[in-house]
């Protein structure tokens, strides 16, 4: 669910489908993401029902932690030695997809942004593609070769 409580599907890629089974083990609800360990049952941090594992009682794991995953995992590939953060890798993927030459509304279709002005925070595609986009429809160059 998304904010205002709509439904959102969510696209896996080959790979991500492959390990899901894995990671899932045969649950057949609570969230997808869990904590380390098991959820509190009382107190003002228990969570809803809905984001307990009903078969491990773990919890669903949080924004701050899997960022805290993430980057500890990163650092040893990042040349500062920080690790990423997960805003940067939605960044990178959505670069990525812009330099191999998606549309705007194709890339806010799978960020999901509301406006296509605030995809030009992520997207600075430089010389290259401004090249290749010219090239691409020169007139000129769009006679057959024999």
């Amino acid at each position: 669910m998304s904010k205002g409580g709509a439904v959102e599907y969510v696209h896996w890629a080959t790979g991500t489908a492959r390990l899901l089974p894995r990671l899932l083990k045969g649950r057949q609800a609570g969230p997808v993401f869990l904590a380390d360990r098991r959820a509190p049952t009382s107190g003002r941090r228990a969570p809803a029902a809905t984001d307990v594992c009903p078969t491990t009682g773990r919890g669903r794991l949080s924004y701050p932690r899997a960022e805290y995953l993430f980057k500890t995992a990163s650092a040893e590939l990042d040349p500062h030695s920080d690790g990423w953060t997960l805003h940067q890798l939605r960044h990178s993927a959505l670069t990525h997809l812009a330099a191999a030459g998606r549309s705007a509304p194709e890339l806010q279709a799978k960020s999901r942004h509301q406006h296509l002005s605030s995809l030009g925070h992520y997207v600075r595609l430089g010389e290259e593609t401004s090249a290749r986009i010219t090239a691409e429809h020169d007139p000129a160059a769009r006679r057959r070769k024999r």
